[in-house]
């Protein structure tokens, strides 16, 4: 072995060498087990088999005794669970046997599992029949056909079994009544895993105790109501399901004149009833018989109001009521000083409603002599305001004339300061005539679209200067867009917002801008002025108020804000006022928004360009007017633009001027005071027709063109502003007639 072991284990040899040498021990062995499988092998597999049932044999020994020490110790505790579950039961049962009441214990099917000896001890034949494992019904079956069960007189068994199955299911508490005037209350209380507890508990002691309290509480409440009824003012009367009288008060006896003695308990309700109708006159709608009827009719009774008047001259209310016995109680009440008061106040009404009524006609008398006074308030204003302006036109036209032909600095100057005043005149006159004709609603708007272009730049014309004189700039920011409008009282409105802002502006600038708002439009004015106080934004619409006090000619006389409250009120546009003191004003005017397709022309809105000369080109001109000074100086003012005026007193004259020299002019102003022949309109007509359409316009003092307004002729207001007739040439300027007059 040791030279087999040297010759295997060599350390020397390399793997290969190693690998070969086993290889070599390996075929050896193989070979010599080949030759020893005879005997020799036979008794090896033997040994070999009983060693390895030996090895299972021992294990199952060991697996055997693993299970039998389990098995032992699962019997030691299925011994102590089973004391703890029986001791449990005895602590149970010794636990509901300690309660005071009946108990018993259902299960989720509503079958008895156990009970205590207190359980229907009150009923013994039920007692008897109590076992574990019956059902619920089969216990309410034995309760409700029990000796010792006490039923009311109108209930069946069968009735109180089917109530007392309902009242488990709903888990009601109530009272049983038992034989002997005892009393037990059963409850039944839900438990975890759909079991039912049921208690019993004995109240008897507790309800013979109520009774008595109830009774004592009864007799004082008789007593209360004794003394209430006698204290009351009505008299009341208590009649019973009999018609018996069972209760009363003194009061009664002495609203129906009754002796004392026909009250007594128990008498009948017909001895009372005759003393209702002797010598009593009943309401309409009730009579004595129809409340005789009621009180023998059939339950329900409807309550029944009624009236009884005495020959005494008392009048009696009374009123009818069931009670819930089936009887009815009745009181009265003395209202002869209520009705005498109704009928003394009906009498007064009447009285104050004839007073009212003359009233009334004297103050509509009134109100009719203060609108005609207001009326002709207003013709007088409109008048005198009319007479005032065309001399006051003739004169502003003659200052105009002589400070421009005047070469002397200081003449012109004295001129140009009595110009400005008579403008200031003229601007009050206005404002006078268009508050008086708003304050009384007889101005005529139409709404028409408008478009805001032409309307601002020529606001911007007119006003341009007059802001740049003060040193102020002024903003009028440019819209495309159309509203929904009177062009003339939108203009005046705008002028009327954007003068105030710059006449109260002393630094600063003036910014107007549209602005859309959903479907409607904001025209906006802001200034950089001193703001308004919130006290004084209500005063500033009042004709006359000034915040400053001031009055002077020279800054109005307080009226253009109130013609703006006037006409934004008429035009159904919505004025608005935000003001800050020292941080300037905002006024907005809104209006709806009109689709531009539909524009129409707008009087008085044409736009002329800064650079637009004031040359005629040598045009002519037809004035047509009554008044000489006016013509003369209009005209003056045409020719100082190098057009030639044609001066005629009226309409015919003016036809036959055409016919004679047979030329036809540029354009057309006729005054609307035409004395003598055709109106202004019927001129202009004869003209149009005669010689052909031209540039016209009609010289009114009316802020829209009044009247005029229908006609489609387009308007200027007297006195005639420089910028308004020069906007007319500049637009006549671009007129193309036709070739021959229409004739």
């Amino acid at each position: 072995m040791a030279r087999i072991s040297e010759w295997l284990i060599d350390p020397d040899d390399t793997p290969e060498r190693t690998i070969e040498k086993l290889l070599t021990i390996t075929e050896v062995l193989m070979r010599q087990v080949e030759q020893a499988s005879g005997e020799r092998g036979a008794a090896y597999e033997q040994f070999r088999r009983a060693a390895l049932l030996e090895d299972r044999v021992r294990q199952r020994t060991l697996d055997l005794e693993y299970a039998l020490r389990l098995l032992g110790e699962t019997n030691s505790r299925l011994t102590t669970a089973k004391r703890t579950a029986e001791r449990a039961q005895r602590d149970l049962a010794n636990a509901i046997e300690a309660v005071q009441e009946g108990f018993a214990l259902f299960d989720e099917t509503d079958t008895l599992v156990l009970h205590n000896s207190r359980f229907c001890r009150d009923l013994p034949d039920v007692r008897r029949g109590l076992r574990a494992g019956m059902a619920l019904s089969e216990y309410v079956d034995l309760v409700g056909y029990s000796a010792s069960l006490s039923l009311p007189a109108d209930q069946t068994r069968e009735e109180w079994v089917k109530e007392r199955m309902q009242r488990h299911h709903d888990r009601q508490v109530f009272n049983v009544a038992l034989t002997g005037d005892r009393w037990l209350q059963v409850s039944s209380q839900r438990i975890n895993g759909g079991g039912t507890v049921m208690l019993q508990t004995d109240v008897t002691d507790i309800i013979r105790l109520e009774r008595i309290e109830r009774g004592k509480m009864l007799d004082n409440q008789a007593r209360i109501i004794r003394a209430t009824l006698e204290h009351i003012s009505q008299g009341v009367c208590i009649v019973d399901v009999n018609l018996r009288l069972v209760g009363w008060n003194k009061r009664l006896a002495q609203l129906l004149d009754m002796p004392p003695a026909s009250l007594r308990q128990g008498a009948g309700f017909d001895s009372l009833l005759r003393h209702f109708g002797n010598d009593s006159i009943y309401q309409e709608h009730v009579s004595f018989e129809a409340l005789a009827i009621w009180a023998r009719q059939a339950r329900p009774r409807p309550p029944q109001s009624f009236e009884i008047r005495r020959a005494s001259g008392v009048i009696l209310d009374g009123y009818a009521r069931e009670t819930p016995e089936g009887g009815f109680v009745i009181s009265f009440s003395d209202v002869t000083r209520e009705r005498l008061a109704v009928q003394a106040m009906l009498r007064a009404n009447a009285s104050l409603e004839a007073r009212v009524a003359a009233r009334t006609l004297d103050l509509e008398a009134a109100l009719e002599d203060a609108e005609r006074a207001n009326a002709s308030r207003v013709r007088f204003v409109a008048a005198a305001s009319h007479d005032l302006l065309q001399p006051l036109s003739a004169a502003k036209l003659f200052i105009a004339s002589a400070r421009d032909d005047d070469p002397s600095p200081l003449v012109r100057s004295t001129l140009g300061k009595a110009l400005n005043a008579l403008v200031s005149v003229e601007g009050i006159l206005h404002a006078l005539l268009d508050i008086s004709r708003l304050e009384v609603g007889e101005s005529a708007v139409e709404i028409v679209p408008v478009r805001l272009v032409p309307l601002l730049a020529q606001l911007t014309d007119e006003f341009a200067p007059v802001a740049a004189g003060k040193g102020l700039r002024l903003t009028i920011v440019p819209s495309r867009l159309t509203v929904a409008s009177d062009p003339a009282y939108l203009r005046r409105i705008l002028q009327n917002l954007i003068g105030n802002a710059i006449r109260y502006t002393r630094t600063g600038r003036v910014l107007v801008g549209a602005r859309r708002s959903g479907g409607k439009i904001r025209i906006e004015v802001h200034d950089t002025g001193p703001g308004i106080a919130p006290e004084d934004q209500q005063l500033i619409f009042r004709e006359f108020h000034r915040l400053n006090g001031s009055a002077s000619a020279s800054e109005g006389m307080g009226l253009g804000l109130a013609i703006v409250q006037r006409a934004c009120a008429l035009l159904n546009h919505r004025l608005s006022l935000t003001s800050e003191p020292g941080r300037g004003t905002s006024f907005s005017v809104e209006m709806a928004l009109s689709a531009p397709d539909s524009m129409l022309s707008c009087p008085g809105l044409i736009v002329t360009g800064a650079d637009e000369p004031r040359d005629g080109s040598n045009r002519i001109a037809l004035l047509v007017g009554s008044a000489p000074d006016l013509r003369r100086e209009l005209g003056m003012q045409l020719e100082r633009r190098n057009i030639t005026a044609w001066e005629v007193g009226n309409g015919d004259e003016a036809l036959a001027l055409l016919e004679e020299i047979g030329i036809v002019p540029d354009f057309y102003l006729v005054d609307q005071d035409l004395d003598a022949g055709a109106g202004c309109i019927e001129t202009v007509r004869a003209l149009h027709e005669g010689w052909g359409e031209r540039p016209t316009r009609i010289l009114t003092v009316e802020p829209a063109c009044g009247s005029l307004a229908e006609s489609g002729i387009e308007c200027l207001r007297k006195p005639v502003e420089d910028a308004a007739l020069d906007a007319f040439i500049a637009g006549a300027a671009s007129f193309s007639p036709p070739l021959s007059p229409a004739r």
